[in-house]
């Protein structure tokens, strides 16, 4: 729906401003996955990083995109993610023990946060900067399948000087996406959306939900998923792919059922796709909505969060009721 804000602030989302420092304009407009970032074998066309340096987060040993994250045989299916392709966990060790939001104690700060879980851990897979971006667990082509220690594709082949010799993303950083073990400087994840309040027996709030926060939309799940419900802040009926169902222009809300040691209640959290979404090319750092009010692809203003102004601070707006 659309929603006119009585003041407009910048809400920053800290996992945002993590992701997007300095973002500059690259030599080629990306109009796919191909010429994103977001490729990391050696087709890579970009010539420069979203922090504005010679592009070195990709290998030369291999021109296959999708392999990177994905596999079709033989994924990790302890990750909520489809046939996912990389271990999970610190250093692939499959340890959750990042150090979260809540450890700085802001008084704020009135949400549950459950340990960092696969939607987001599969993000911090490559994102967290403990293991090479080229180890998999199927190399490109037959015979690369190793789960038990990954594949390596290009074994430190890697263009530029992003890594740290061993395939990781380097710190200090010539690529803006090391967000380190450390995500206390981040947007929060893994946490109860707008404080609590809302769950499979209390779907849609009204008193009880933070007034801060825009109460989600929620529709059911598929009957074989488990999941009973599923949340979502639609982005705007005037341009969102479905105004009465989920979908990758709204900001996506993850059910989860183990929030502050709740096993029984299933709730919707907040995880790093709720606000990126890999494969969007349109906006900076893979936004599902514009927070400037600008696409990097022409003619896409669907992308754009619409309100009058044309979308500044609209990531954030979408949620926060500011």
């Amino acid at each position: 729906m659309k929603r006119n804000h009585k003041i407009l602030v910048s809400a920053v989302l800290g996992a945002v401003s993590a992701l997007a420092l300095n973002t500059a304009t690259a030599a080629i407009t990306p109009t796919s996955i191909k010429d994103s970032p977001h490729n990391l074998g050696s087709g890579n066309v970009l010539t420069k990083t979203p922090s504005g340096n010679a592009p070195s987060n990709h290998s030369t040993a291999t021109a296959e995109i999708c392999v990177f994250c994905h596999t079709p045989h033989g994924g990790d299916n302890g990750a909520a993610v489809p046939i996912w392709n990389r271990k999970l966990g610190i250093g692939g060790t499959g340890s959750s023990a990042y150090t979260r939001y809540a450890s700085l104690g802001t008084t704020t700060f009135d949400a549950q946060e459950a340990p960092i879980g696969s939607v987001s851990i599969a993000c911090l897979s490559c994102h967290d900067g403990t293991q090479a971006i080229d180890n998999v667990m199927n190399a490109p082509g037959s015979g690369g399948y190793n789960f038990a220690t990954g594949a390596r594709i290009g074994n430190n082949a890697f263009a530029g000087g992003d890594t740290d010799g061993a395939g990781k993303l380097g710190n200090p950083q010539n690529i803006v996406q090391n967000l380190t073990t450390d995500l206390s400087n981040d947007h929060p994840v893994s946490m109860q959306f707008g404080g609590g309040g809302v769950s499979v027996t209390n779907p849609s709030p009204t008193k009880t939900f933070d007034p801060d926060f825009f109460v989600p939309s929620v529709m059911n799940a598929p009957l074989n998923s488990g999941l009973q419900k599923l949340w979502y802040i639609e982005s705007g009926t005037v341009n969102s792919l479905n105004g009465a169902a989920r979908d990758r222009q709204d900001i996506i809300l993850y059910t989860r059922n183990n929030v502050a040691g709740d096993t029984a209640t299933l709730q919707p959290t907040v995880e790093c796709g709720s606000c990126h979404d890999p494969h969007n090319v349109r906006n900076p750092t893979f936004l599902r909505i514009s927070n400037s009010g600008t696409t990097t692809t022409p003619n896409n203003a669907d992308m754009i969060y619409p309100n009058a102004n044309g979308g500044p601070s609209g990531l954030c707006l979408t949620c926060h009721n500011k």
